[in-house]
């Protein structure tokens, strides 16, 4: 990385925040006790926690009616 470059230009470069965040969607999630996940059904898992934690619910909702009308109609 070209850290001075990104910096300059104002870019996070710490690996803290993002370790941080992964946790807190990922770990604190996904490996509670006796989960076991196949890559499909985590990538759903973590689809909907973003969601979720992005309180985005209501317009994914709007989305998947409209996606669903427009499909069967």
């Amino acid at each position: 990385m070209r850290y001075d470059e990104y910096l300059a230009a104002g870019y996070p470069i710490g690996s803290g925040v993002i370790g941080g965040d992964c946790r807190h969607v990922v770990k604190d999630r996904m490996e509670l006790s006796g989960m076991r996940w196949t890559v499909a059904g985590a990538q759903a898992m973590l689809h909907l926690r973003s969601i979720y934690l992005n309180s985005d619910g209501k317009e994914f909702d709007q989305y998947r009616i409209q996606d669903k009308q427009n499909t069967l109609y």
